[in-house]
C-alpha cells in the first residue's frame, strides 16, 4: 500500500497506444493503491477502461492537467511486479505496445468494457418537436425506462444500422448518451439444501419418513435422494446442491418448497467453482524409468544445475513425459510452481490425464477453450501465495497464453515439442514467441526452463551446440521398441503404371486393408484441410477466388460451399463456368475431407475420423476424437498438421503421408525444416508400445535429400546442411529477422507507400534490406499487402536497430499522405 503523498499513477491501458499514461490518485484512495490493481479511468471524452496500476510517484505533470482514477477495482494487485516487467519486455522485443500485451494477458472476465446507454435529455421539451415513428418508438420506450442500450434501440427501431438515427437526436438535444461500466466476471453461484438440525437424529428422521410415506410420497424420494446423496451420518460436509437433488429425485421445485416450509431442509446460496475436480494424486514411485531414462534424467538434473536451459532431445516415443513427470515432482516438492507448455490444445487433453494421474488437482489447465468465467478461476487459484493451501495450482498446463499467468513462485517451465510453429502468434498483436517469452520469463523467476523435442528447432539446437543451452539426448525408444519401417512410394511411377487408386497408391491400400484385419489402426496425413484444393474449368481454366483475398476458394463438400481459409468468405458452388458457361468443373487437388470420402469407399465397413480445423471448432471435439481413437472406436483417423503433435497411441502400425511434396516446394527458407519435423512427427505416431510400426510416403520426388533424412532418421545431416545454406544466405540463426507489413486498400497507393519506406530503411541499413515484394498472398480482407525484411547481425545491439527502425516507421506513419497506412511489425517471423 502507498502513503497519502504519492498522488499519481502510470496507468496501462489496454488500447494499441504507446507508452503507460499519467492519472491523478484522488486522497480517498490514496492509501489503497497499489502496483497491479486494476482500477476504472476516463480516456478521451466519454470512453471508461479497465487499466492496470504500473508505477506510482510525486511527480506533477506540467504540461496537461491529469484526469483522476474513478475507482480501484481490486483489493490487492493482480497482476505482480514480474508479470509487468515480463509485459515490458515483450512490448519492446516484439516492437509492440503495452496496451496489447494487455489484452493478450488479461483474461477478458477481468477487462470490464464501457456500453454506451441511452437516455432521455433532461431538457429536450418533447411536446414541441417533431418525431417521425421510429423516433416516437425510442421515445417512448425510453419513458417507460429510464435507460436504453445501443442493442435495445436496434430492436424496438427494427433496423440494425441504428447509429445515425440515435446521432440525429442527440444532435437534435433529444437524447443523452453515457458511457455505463459492464463486470463481465460473475462469481457462480449454487444453492445447497442442508437437513434441519431438528432431524439430525436417527428417532426423528424416522418418524419423518413414516409421516411423508402416509401422504406425500414425493417429498419422500427428495428425503431418500438427500440421504443417498449426502451421504448422510458419515463424517465430512452433508450439503447437496439443490439442482442434483431435484434432478435426482426427479421433483419440481414446488415438491421441494413444501419440505422447506416445514422446516425439513433449509437453502444457502454459495460460491462454486466452475472448474472440475478431480481425484487425489497417486504416489510419483508408479514411475518406472528404464536405464536410459535414468542417465537422461541424471544428466538433465546436473544441466539444469549449471544452465538457465536445457533441450531433451528424444526420439518419439522415447518417454520425455515419464522424465518430465519426475522432474516436476522435484520442484513441487519445493514449493515451486511449475509451467508446462504445449503448442496445441488437442495435446492437453492426453497429458493432462497423465499429470493428473500423480498431481491431482494441484493441476490446473489454462487455455482459449476455456470460457471467460473459467480462466479467471484458474488465474485467481494462481494468483494464491501459498501453493499448499487448499484449491491452488501448482502446475499450470496450457498453450502459449498459460505464460501469462500470475506465477509468484515459479521453479520450472517446460515447453514440449519446442520446434512447433503454433507458438508463435500470427495475428493479431502482439505477434509473440512462446517458448522465447518463457525463457525470459523463467530468467525473471531465476527459475530453470526445459525444451522438449524428437525434432529440434535449428535456432535452439544451434544454441545447444553453441554452448548456450545444455543438452540431454535420448536415442532409444521406450521398452527398446524399434522406430519405424519409413518405405516410399513413388506416386509419378505408380501413375504411369496406373496403379494409383483415386489418391492412394495400390500398395498404400493394400497395407490399411491388412492393418484393419489384423484389429490394428491406421493414421493418415494430409496438411490441407477441405474437399479440393480447388475447382478448375477444363474449358478455359476459370479457377473461382475469394473477393477479398487473392486465393483460390476451398471447396468443402459437406456444407457444399467454395470457402476462403483467409476470411470466411463463401459461395455455393457453381452449375458452370461463369466465363464460358461449361458445365465441366473439375478438382483439383484434395484436402483432408476429401482423404475421409475417397477411403470410405475403398473400407465401408471401418470406421473413419477426422481431426482439422473443420471437425475441431468446439470445446472438447479433440478429446472426443482423441479419446474414441484411443478406445479403438474409429480405425482410421485422418488429419492435418494436428495428429503429427506428440499424440500417443497405443495401436497405431501404419501412417502415411500422402502428399510430401506441397510441404517441401513452398516457398519459405524454412521449408525443408519443417518439411522433415512434419514427416518425422507423424511417422512417431507408428508403432508405439508394442511392436514396430510401418510408415508409407507417397511423392513424386522420393529421392529429395529431407525425405532420405527422414527415411534414415538423420536430424544431424538435415541440421548441417541448412545450417550451411542459412549462413551462406544470411537467415536465423545467424541473423534476426524482423519483417514489415505494409497494408493498404488502393494497390497503387500501397506501392509507392512501400517503395518509401523500403527506401528510408535502406539508407539506413545499406544491403541488409529485402524487398518490398508481395508475400504468396497478396491480399487479404481487401487490403493488399507488401513485405519488408530486414536482416541484423545476431551479434549486434538488436534493441538499438529496434529503437531505430521504430522511430522510421513513426515517422513515417506521421506523414499526412501515409495516414491510412497500416504497417505491421513482425520480430523473429516463422
Amino acid at each position: 500500500m502507498m502513503s497519502a503523498t504519492l498522488k499519481y499513477a502510470e496507468v496501462i491501458l489496454p488500447l494499441p497506444v504507446p507508452g503507460t499514461f499519467t492519472y491523478l490518485v484522488p486522497d480517498a484512495l490514496a492509501s489503497e493503491v497499489a502496483v497491479g490493481q486494476r482500477v476504472i479511468v476516463q480516456f478521451g471524452s466519454k470512453r471508461i477502461y479497465t487499466a492496470i496500476i504500473r508505477s506510482l510517484h510525486t511527480l506533477n505533470p506540467t504540461t496537461y492537467e491529469t484526469k483522476s482514477i474513478l475507482s480501484i477495482l481490486d483489493p490487492f494487485p493482480i497482476v505482480n511486479e514480474l508479470q509487468l516487467t515480463l509485459w515490458e519486455w515483450m512490448a519492446s522485443y516484439y516492437m509492440t505496445c503495452l496496451g496489447d500485451i494487455m489484452n493478450a494477458a488479461l483474461p477478458s472476465g477481468l477487462k470490464l468494457h464501457s456500453e454506451t446507454r441511452i437516455i432521455l435529455h433532461p431538457e429536450c421539451p418533447l411536446q414541441d418537436v417533431q418525431l417521425n415513428e421510429k423516433e416516437k418508438l425510442i421515445v417512448q420506450a425510453l419513458g417507460n425506462r429510464t435507460e436504453l442500450t445501443v442493442g435495445d434501440v436496434s430492436k424496438i427501431a427494427g433496423q440494425a444500422r441504428i447509429l445515425p438515427l440515435i446521432n440525429a437526436l442527440i444532435d437534435r438535444k433529444i437524447l443523452l448518451v453515457r458511457e455505463e461500466l459492464v463486470q463481465q466476471y460473475q462469481p457462480r453461484k449454487e444453492t445447497f439444501v442442508i437437513l434441519s438440525e431438528e432431524y439430525a437424529s436417527e428417532d426423528k428422521l424416522n418418524q419423518l419418513f413414516d409421516e411423508l410415506n402416509k401422504r406425500a410420497y414425493k417429498q419422500l424420494e427428495i428425503l431418500i435422494s438427500y440421504i443417498r446423496l449426502s451421504s448422510f451420518g458419515k463424517p465430512g460436509t452433508n450439503d447437496v446442491q439443490r439442482s442434483e437433488l431435484l434432478k435426482s429425485a426427479g421433483a419440481s421445485t414446488a415438491q421441494f418448497a413444501a419440505l422447506q416450509k416445514k422446516g425439513v431442509f433449509r437453502i444457502e446460496e454459495r460460491i462454486v467453482s466452475r472448474l472440475h475436480e478431480e481425484e487425489s494424486p497417486q504416489p510419483d514411485s508408479t514411475i518406472q524409468l528404464t536405464d536410459h531414462q535414468v542417465q537422461a534424467f541424471e544428466s538433465l538434473k546436473q544441466q539444469l544445475a549449471e544452465k538457465e536451459a536445457v533441450l531433451l532431445f528424444g526420439v518419439t516415443s522415447s518417454g520425455k513425459t515419464e522424465i518430465y513427470i519426475k522432474l516436476i515432482q522435484e520442484y513441487i516438492r519445493e514449493g515451486k510452481q511449475v509451467l508446462y507448455l504445449l503448442p496445441e490444445i488437442a495435446l492437453t487433453a492426453q497429458i493432462i490425464q497423465r499429470l493428473k494421474r500423480f498431481f491431482g488437482s494441484a493441476v490446473g489447465v489454462y487455455h482459449s477453450r476455456y470460457n471467460d468465467f473459467e480462466r479467471v478461476e484458474i488465474w485467481n487459484k494462481v494468483l494464491v501465495k501459498d501453493h499448499n493451501q487448499s484449491g491452488s495450482f501448482q502446475i499450470i498446463l496450457g498453450a502459449r497464453s498459460a505464460l501469462f499467468l500470475p506465477f509468484t513462485n515459479l521453479g520450472l517451465i517446460i515447453v514440449d515439442e519446442e520446434h512447433d510453429t503454433s507458438f508463435k502468434q500470427q495475428d493479431p498483436s502482439p505477434r509473440y514467441n512462446a517458448r522465447d517469452a518463457a525463457l525470459y520469463l523463467a530468467r525473471l523467476h531465476q527459475a530453470k526452463t526445459v525444451l522438449g523435442s524428437a525434432t529440434p528447432a535449428l535456432e535452439t539446437y544451434f544454441l545447444c551446440t553453441s554452448g548456450k543451452f545444455g543438452l540431454v539426448t535420448l536415442t532409444e525408444r521406450y521398452g527398446g521398441i524399434q522406430l519405424p519401417d519409413i518405405q516410399l512410394i513413388n506416386i509419378r511411377e505408380e501413375n504411369r503404371m496406373k496403379k494409383m487408386k483415386s489418391i492412394f497408391a495400390e500398395r498404400l491400400l493394400q497395407l490399411i486393408g491388412e492393418a484393419l484385419s489384423r484389429k490394428e489402426q491406421a493414421i493418415l496425413f494430409q496438411n490441407r484441410r477441405g474437399f479440393s484444393l480447388r475447382i478448375e474449368c477444363d474449358i478455359c481454366n476459370w479457377t473461382p477466388s475469394c473477393k477479398n483475398c487473392d486465393v483460390s476458394l476451398i471447396y468443402h463438400k459437406q456444407a457444399n460451399q467454395l470457402r476462403c481459409h483467409y476470411c470466411g468468405y463463401s459461395v455455393p458452388v457453381p452449375e458452370k463456368c461463369p466465363e464460358c458457361s461449361s458445365t465441366r468443373l473439375l478438382m483439383r487437388g484434395f484436402g483432408t475431407e476429401k482423404v475421409e470420402e475417397e477411403l470410405s469407399r475403398f473400407f465401408p465397413e471401418a470406421v473413419i475420423a477426422r481431426m482439422d480445423l473443420d471437425t475441431t471448432r468446439t470445446r472438447n471435439a479433440y478429446h472426443q476424437i482423441i479419446q474414441d481413437f484411443e478406445t479403438r472406436k474409429i480405425d482410421i483417423l485422418v488429419g492435418t498438421q494436428m495428429v503429427t503433435k506428440g499424440l500417443d497411441f497405443d495401436n497405431v502400425s501404419l501412417v502415411a503421408i500422402l502428399n510430401a511434396d506441397n510441404m517441401l516446394n513452398f516457398p519459405d527458407f524454412r521449408s525443408f525444416e519443417r518439411s522433415f519435423q512434419l514427416m518425422s512427427q507423424v511417422s512417431g505416431r507408428a508403432g508405439r508400445k508394442n511392436k514396430r510400426g510401418l510408415v508409407i510416403i507417397q511423392s513424386n520426388n522420393p529421392s529429395h535429400p529431407i525425405i532420405r533424412q527422414v527415411v534414415e532418421n538423420d536430424y544431424a545431416g538435415m541440421y548441417q546442411l541448412q545450417v550451411m545454406e542459412r549462413k551462406r544466405f544470411r537467415y536465423p540463426p545467424f541473423y534476426r529477422l524482423i519483417v514489415l507489413r505494409v497494408r493498404h486498400r488502393d494497390f497503387h497507393f500501397l506501392n509507392n507507400a512501400a517503395g518509401d519506406l523500403s527506401n528510408i530503411l535502406k539508407k539506413t541499413y545499406p544491403g541488409q534490406v529485402l524487398g518490398p515484394e508481395y508475400p504468396m498472398v497478396a491480399r487479404i480482407k481487401n487490403k493488399y499487402i507488401k513485405q519488408i525484411m530486414i536482416k541484423l547481425d545476431r551479434d549486434s545491439a538488436i534493441s538499438a536497430h529496434k529503437r531505430k527502425i521504430s522511430a522510421v516507421v513513426g515517422e513515417f506513419l506521421a506523414r499526412q499522405v501515409y495516414k491510412q497506412v497500416d504497417v505491421v511489425i513482425d520480430v523473429d517471423p516463422l
